[in-house]
Protein backbone atom coordinates (compact mmCIF):
# COMPACT_ATOMS: atom_id res chain seq x y z
CA UNK A 1 0.00 0.00 0.00
CA UNK A 2 2.79 2.43 0.77
CA UNK A 3 4.24 1.94 -2.71
CA UNK A 4 0.85 2.68 -4.27
CA UNK A 5 0.45 5.70 -1.99
CA UNK A 6 3.87 7.03 -2.98
CA UNK A 7 2.99 6.56 -6.66
CA UNK A 8 -0.27 8.47 -6.20
CA UNK A 9 1.53 11.24 -4.32
CA UNK A 10 4.02 11.58 -7.16
CA UNK A 11 1.23 11.77 -9.73
CA UNK A 12 -0.68 14.31 -7.63
CA UNK A 13 2.52 16.31 -7.40
CA UNK A 14 2.59 16.63 -11.19
CA UNK A 15 4.92 13.76 -12.12
CA UNK A 16 2.80 11.75 -14.57
CA UNK A 17 5.40 8.98 -14.94
CA UNK A 18 7.25 8.56 -11.64
CA UNK A 19 10.42 6.47 -11.66
CA UNK A 20 11.74 4.01 -9.10
CA UNK A 21 13.99 6.71 -7.68
CA UNK A 22 11.03 9.10 -7.33
CA UNK A 23 9.07 6.54 -5.32
CA UNK A 24 12.12 5.67 -3.19
CA UNK A 25 12.61 9.37 -2.48
CA UNK A 26 8.98 9.78 -1.36
CA UNK A 27 9.11 6.67 0.82
CA UNK A 28 12.46 7.69 2.29
CA UNK A 29 11.12 11.12 3.21
CA UNK A 30 8.74 9.53 5.71
CA UNK A 31 11.18 6.89 6.94
CA UNK A 32 9.57 3.96 5.13
CA UNK A 33 11.64 1.24 3.53
CA UNK A 34 11.35 0.90 -0.23
CA UNK A 35 10.95 -2.63 -1.58
CA UNK A 36 12.45 -2.66 -5.08
CA UNK A 37 10.44 -5.69 -6.20
CA UNK A 38 7.11 -4.11 -5.25
CA UNK A 39 8.06 -0.81 -6.88
CA UNK A 40 9.07 -2.52 -10.13
CA UNK A 41 5.87 -4.60 -10.13
CA UNK A 42 3.70 -1.51 -9.66
CA UNK A 43 5.54 0.49 -12.32
CA UNK A 44 5.28 -2.38 -14.80
CA UNK A 45 1.52 -2.69 -14.17
CA UNK A 46 0.77 1.02 -14.59
CA UNK A 47 3.19 1.71 -17.43
CA UNK A 48 1.46 3.65 -20.21
CA UNK A 49 -1.86 3.86 -18.33
CA UNK A 50 -3.69 6.95 -17.12
CA UNK A 51 -4.14 7.05 -13.36
CA UNK A 52 -7.70 8.39 -13.55
CA UNK A 53 -8.70 5.47 -15.78
CA UNK A 54 -7.08 3.03 -13.35
CA UNK A 55 -8.96 4.54 -10.42
CA UNK A 56 -12.25 4.44 -12.35
CA UNK A 57 -11.70 0.78 -13.25
CA UNK A 58 -10.91 0.01 -9.61
CA UNK A 59 -14.10 1.69 -8.43
CA UNK A 60 -16.13 -0.41 -10.86
CA UNK A 61 -14.53 -3.57 -9.48
CA UNK A 62 -15.14 -2.50 -5.89
CA UNK A 63 -18.79 -1.75 -6.63
CA UNK A 64 -19.40 -5.47 -7.21
CA UNK A 65 -17.85 -6.48 -3.87
CA UNK A 66 -20.44 -7.10 -1.16
CA UNK A 67 -20.07 -4.62 1.66
CA UNK A 68 -21.77 -6.70 4.35
CA UNK A 69 -24.79 -4.46 4.81
CA UNK A 70 -27.31 -7.01 3.53
CA UNK A 71 -25.96 -10.03 5.40
CA UNK A 72 -28.37 -9.65 8.30
CA UNK A 73 -31.51 -9.88 6.18
CA UNK A 74 -30.22 -12.98 4.37
CA UNK A 75 -29.45 -14.80 7.61
CA UNK A 76 -32.98 -14.37 9.02
CA UNK A 77 -34.30 -17.40 10.94
CA UNK A 78 -36.98 -19.65 9.41
CA UNK A 79 -39.58 -18.41 11.89
CA UNK A 80 -39.25 -14.88 10.62
CA UNK A 81 -42.91 -13.95 11.23
CA UNK A 82 -42.66 -14.68 14.95
CA UNK A 83 -39.39 -12.81 15.21
CA UNK A 84 -40.84 -9.85 13.32
CA UNK A 85 -43.86 -9.74 15.65
CA UNK A 86 -41.61 -9.81 18.69
CA UNK A 87 -39.41 -7.11 17.22
CA UNK A 88 -42.42 -4.91 16.46
CA UNK A 89 -43.53 -5.02 20.10
CA UNK A 90 -42.00 -2.03 21.88
CA UNK A 91 -39.70 -2.90 24.70
CA UNK A 92 -40.66 -1.63 28.10
CA UNK A 93 -37.82 -0.04 29.89
CA UNK A 94 -37.70 -0.69 33.56
CA UNK A 95 -36.19 2.13 35.46
CA UNK A 96 -34.33 1.22 38.56
CA UNK A 97 -34.10 4.12 40.88
CA UNK A 98 -30.77 4.43 42.50
CA UNK A 99 -30.77 5.02 46.19
CA UNK A 100 -29.09 8.17 47.25
CA UNK A 101 -26.11 7.44 49.37
CA UNK A 102 -26.35 8.87 52.79
CA UNK A 103 -23.57 10.56 54.65
CA UNK A 104 -24.17 8.24 57.59
CA UNK A 105 -22.14 5.46 56.02
CA UNK A 106 -18.77 6.84 57.03
CA UNK A 107 -19.67 9.72 59.18
CA UNK A 108 -18.41 12.40 56.81
CA UNK A 109 -18.93 13.65 53.29
CA UNK A 110 -16.22 14.05 50.74
CA UNK A 111 -17.47 17.50 49.74
CA UNK A 112 -18.13 19.05 53.16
Amino acid sequence: MKVVASYLLAVLGGNTTPSTDDLKHILGSVGAEADDDKIELLLSEVKGKDITELIAAGREKLASVPSGGGGIAVAAPAGGAAAAAAAAEPKKEEKVEEKEESDDDMGFSLFD
